[in-house]
């Protein structure tokens, strides 16, 4: 299937790993101009590289923090000058956070909430021009199931990114005449960095413990049995910046295996 990227210039924040990766190497394949960004150097010129290499596409590396006002507008800055324009922002920048209430400080709560909503917040507000000036563009926000169904422990990530869906709506139906599309995708069990990490520190009790079992205990409770690929994932965010999703607006999409209570 033609997604009808090609030409398209996207930008992909936390694009060093993971989804964030997969999401860039997939629209690089598709024929995008891919802009990523993370605080990273080295991580984030390696993972450049690699997709280089693997799709042949065009992909330009920005050192930048979605926390911080000036990194934000320097990431556009380059993103435009280089490419005259963007059509797709993938917020994906963000780590998970999760305790109980009485134990979340006031810098945790503000830490979360400055990368997962103002970092979309700050992104979203500097694409929306550039993007109505093309007539139109795509707004693709990562959330997760808790999202929408957050269950106890999972705080301050579960109000973040029930924030990032109500933004998401509300993009959604200010900027539909526009031509501009926003939609969330939940993504939940992945392989990931941020997994990965956890299977290094889980190693650390158990030395024998490797990667493959870890992940197939993790996903001994997801309905499908197993735990995601990052590329199903990128596969998903793909179409959604496609033209073949261009009756798509407004929705968030689970990616767990069907895992969420809710729809």
């Amino acid at each position: 299937m033609d997604l009808g990227l090609e030409g398209k210039v996207a930008l992909v924040t936390g694009g060093s790993e993971g989804i964030g990766r997969a999401a860039a190497e997939r629209l690089a394949q598709e024929g995008a101009s891919v802009v990523i960004c993370a605080r990273r150097d080295a991580v984030l010129e390696q993972t450049a590289a690699d997709i280089r290499e693997r799709t042949g596409g065009e992909i330009t590396t920005v050192v930048a923090d979605v926390t911080r006002d000036d990194d934000v507008a320097a990431l556009f800055e380059t993103t435009v000058e280089r490419y005259g324009g963007l059509d797709i922002l993938v917020n994906n920048a963000g780590t998970a956070a999760a305790g109980r209430f009485e134990e979340v400080s006031d810098a945790a709560w503000r830490e979360d909430l400055e990368l997962k909503v103002f970092g979309a917040v700050r992104c979203a507000r500097a694409a929306i021009p550039w993007m109505r000036q093309r007539g139109g563009g795509r707004i693709i926000n990562l959330s997760i199931p808790g999202g929408k169904a957050p269950p106890a422990g999972t705080l301050p990530t579960s109000v973040s990114r029930s924030a990032g869906l109500t933004l998401t709506k509300v993009l959604a139906n200010e900027h539909a005449a526009d031509g501009i599309l926003v939609n969330a995708v939940c993504i939940g069990l992945i392989k990931s960095g941020q997994n990965d990490r956890r299977f290094e520190r889980a190693r650390e009790d158990e030395p024998g413990l490797t990667r493959d079992a870890y992940y197939e205990r993790l996903g001994a409770d997801v309905p499908l049995g197993r735990v995601g690929e990052a590329e199903e994932a990128g596969d998903v965010i793909a179409f959604l910046a496609s033209k073949r999703a261009s009756y798509v607006t407004g929705t968030a999409i689970n990616i767990d295996g069907g895992s969420s209570p809710v729809l």
